[in-house]
C-alpha cells in the first residue's frame, strides 16, 4: 500500500470516526436522559401537591367563614337576637359564649371587617402548618374565650376578632421561632398586612372588645411558642454526603499511555490516548509504567 492509498484510508477512518461521534451527540441531545425525566416528573408531582394544598386550605377556611355568614344571615332575616349567646364575663350562663361568640356578629360592617383576614389567616395557617393549624385554632378559641370570661368587662362580647388576632400573632411569631425562611417571610408579610391591628389591643374605643383582641394575640403567641418544634419539617437545602472509606488495596490509579503510532494523530494533531485502571496494593511501590507501543 503506497502513501497515497494510506492517506485515503486514514481519511476514511477519520471521517467514520467523526460521523459516529456527531450522531452520538445528536442522539444524546435529542433523547431525554433518565435524570432529566425524573426531575420533570418530580416537579409535576410537587406542583400537583401544592395545588391540592391550596385547594384544601381554601375549602376548610371557606367552610368556617360560610358557617359564620349563614348564622349572621339567619339572625338578621329571622330576627333571632343571637347576641344573647355572646360571652358574658363571670356569668355562668355567659360561659356558652366561649363556644358561640365567634359565630355571632353585631352588624354587616362587623362581620365584613373580620371575614377577609379570618379567611386569609386561617387558610395560610392550614397551608403552611397543615394539621397543626386546627390545634392552634382550637387553643386560640378556648384560651381567648376563657381569658375574656375571667378578665373582661361586664358586657356581651361577640365576634371572631379574637381568633383573627390569635392567628395573626401566631403566624407572625411562629416563623421567627423556626429556622425556615418561608415561614419567616410569612411572618413579615403578616406583620406588614395586619401590623395596624396592634392598636386594637388597647382600650381606645368603648364599643370594641379590646379584651378579646389582647387575649387572642397572647394566645397566638403562646401557641407559637409551644408548637415551635412541631408542624412541617424544615426544608433541607444541602444534604451532607457520607464520606466513603475506600480500602487502600482497592484504590485505582489511572495509568495514561500514549501511542505515538496512532494514525489519528497525523490528522488531529493530538496523540491517541487510552486510559487503563489498575489495582495497586498499598504496599506496592508505584513506578512509571513502561512505554508500550502495542497498547
Amino acid at each position: 500500500m503506497n502513501g497515497c492509498q494510506l492517506g485515503k484510508w486514514h481519511a476514511i477512518r477519520l471521517h467514520l470516526f467523526l460521523s459516529n461521534r456527531i450522531m452520538a451527540e445528536i442522539i444524546s441531545i435529542s433523547t431525554p436522559r433518565m435524570p432529566e425525566i425524573q426531575q420533570v416528573q418530580d416537579a409535576e408531582v410537587i406542583k400537583q401537591a401544592e395545588k391540592r394544598k391550596v385547594v384544601f386550605s381554601a375549602i376548610f377556611a371557606g367552610i368556617f367563614l360560610t358557617a359564620i355568614w349563614l348564622i349572621f344571615a339567619f339572625d338578621a332575616f329571622f330576627d333571632l337576637h343571637l347576641a344573647r349567646f355572646g360571652l358574658q364575663p363571670r356569668s355562668l350562663i355567659g360561659l356558652r359564649g366561649v363556644l358561640f361568640s365567634p359565630f355571632i356578629h353585631g352588624d354587616l360592617n362587623h362581620i365584613a371587617s373580620n371575614s377577609l383576614p379570618l379567611f386569609l389567616l386561617f387558610a395560610g395557617a392550614i397551608y403552611f402548618y397543615r394539621g397543626l393549624a386546627f390545634s392552634v385554632l382550637w387553643k386560640i378559641w378556648l384560651i381567648t374565650g376563657i381569658a375574656v370570661w375571667i378578665f373582661g368587662r361586664d358586657s356581651l362580647h361577640i365576634g371572631a376578632s379574637g381568633i383573627v388576632y390569635g392567628l395573626a400573632s401566631f403566624m407572625a411569631i411562629s416563623g421567627m421561632l423556626r429556622n425556615d425562611t418561608r415561614l419567616l417571610a410569612v411572618s413579615f408579610l403578616t406583620i406588614f398586612l395586619y401590623g395596624g391591628m396592634v392598636w386594637g389591643v388597647l382600650p381606645l374605643f368603648k364599643h370594641v372588645s379590646w379584651e378579646s383582641h389582647l387575649a387572642g394575640a397572647l394566645s397566638g403567641i403562646y401557641c407559637a411558642v409551644i408548637y415551635r418544634k412541631q408542624g412541617p419539617p424544615l426544608p433541607v437545602y444541602f444534604k451532607d454526603e457520607e464520606e466513603l472509606e475506600i480500602p487502600e488495596e482497592e484504590i485505582q490509579i489511572p495509568v495514561i499511555r500514549v501511542n505515538p503510532d496512532d494514525p489519528l494523530q497525523h490528522h488531529t494533531g493530538q496523540p491517541g490516548i487510552r486510559i487503563y485502571y489498575r489495582v495497586i496494593p498499598a504496599e506496592t511501590k508505584i513506578i512509571d509504567p513502561p512505554q508500550d507501543s502495542n497498547s
